[in-house]
């Protein structure tokens, strides 16, 4: 599994998860998030382990057959080449072969030496020999653990640089990364991640401390609104696991929970929520986000698509709890370029 494939399987499913991206390329499909506010989430929860710092869910059939994801396929056909290498690799059609998704990340540390791990909780159909015997011929190995098949692909080639000491430690570019794995939990759950992080995944099948038994996740989660894909997550937990967050972040009020509920169809419009450390940080954070917006209200000018986009924008929450709801209008979508489709031979590798 090449780093290209796995940077596009945990960034752009963290990305379609929280369902910031306009709905870029890979995610899962099931019921719709809104089909469980008030319950304990979706089933694929108790595989996932207590500590995460991030927990999200997409229903990837609705929103790859909603009118914006048309719209992107046709405007940026290349976003398209991470999902074709991931089939190539895995044999799984994202479109085609997975109903929904949830998503973790476990801070650094937490799951081995690891500096994040990452794991995909698919539930579709497939086909579990075909899978692996692609996998097999991609160099993938298979070992039994706890009476379930782990997958793990080929560890990509990394060399020292040849001028400098040969026992220096490796750059962080060279460093060995986590072990890309694929198991089955069961028939139709397909957990595709990091292999430690999918290890633990099978110890929770015979129970355990899984993110259900986490009092403050699950109070996001049942918090949630209506709508196609949502994330909640640990500020701090992230800072740790992520290597580059943007910038501007780190200056922010003290967060220590967030999470972000949308709903994708021919726009996108939802909610973002923060947990501040205290009364004082919220106020803070209100403020702050209070300039932003009338700093947006104000460049969006006479362009009526920015102006919609900007009057949407509203500040509320109580207490500790702060939250800006938002809808990014058709219309848009409309101001993407249509990039011209390749011919023959600028699709051959290459080009």
């Amino acid at each position: 599994m090449t780093s290209k494939t796995r940077s596009f399987v945990f960034l752009s499913l963290s990305v379609m998860a929280v369902g910031i991206g306009s709905g870029l390329t890979a995610y899962y499909v099931g019921f719709p998030a809104g089909a469980f506010p008030g319950s304990s989430g979706p089933d694929e929860l108790r595989y996932v382990p207590r500590e995460a710092a991030l927990v999200a869910y997409a229903d990837v059939r609705e929103i790859m057959a909603s009118d914006l994801r048309q719209r992107l396929r046709r405007a940026i056909p290349a976003q398209e080449n991470g999902q074709r290498e991931f089939q190539n690799q895995t044999g799984i059609n994202i479109e085609t072969d997975i109903s929904h998704v949830v998503a973790c990340l476990a801070p650094g540390g937490s799951v081995g030496n690891a500096p994040g791990a990452g794991m995909v909780l698919a539930t579709g159909l497939f086909d579990e020999v075909k899978i692996e015997a692609l996998m097999r011929e991609h160099g993938a190995t298979v070992e039994t653990y706890k009476d379930k098949r782990l997958i793990t692909a080929p560890q990509p080639t990394r060399t020292r640089v040849a001028a400098g000491d040969p026992a220096a430690p490796l750059p962080p570019s060279l460093a060995p990364r986590p072990a890309f794995a694929l198991s089955f939990l069961k028939s139709g759950l397909v957990a595709v991640g990091t292999a430690d992080l999918i290890r633990r995944a099978i110890d929770l099948m015979a129970g355990g401390d899984n993110i259900t038994t986490n009092d403050e996740v699950m109070n996001l989660v049942r918090s949630i609104d209506s709508g196609n894909a949502w994330a909640v997550g640990r500020i701090d937990a992230i800072r740790g696991t992520a290597t580059r967050l943007p910038a501007g972040l780190t200056d922010l009020p003290a967060i220590n929970w967030f999470s972000v509920t949308t709903q994708i169809n021919d726009s996108i419009s939802g909610v973002v929520r923060a947990e501040a450390r205290d009364d004082e940080a919220a106020t803070n954070l209100r403020d702050v986000i209070r300039g932003f917006l009338a700093l947006a209200k104000l460049q969006a000018g006479s362009k009526p698509e920015f102006q919609a986009l900007a009057q949407s924008l509203e500040l509320g929450g109580a207490g500790k709890s702060v939250a800006l709801s938002f809808s990014v209008p058709s219309a848009l979508f409309d101001l993407i370029p249509v990039f011209p489709p390749q011919t023959p031979a600028e699709k051959q590798p290459g080009h």
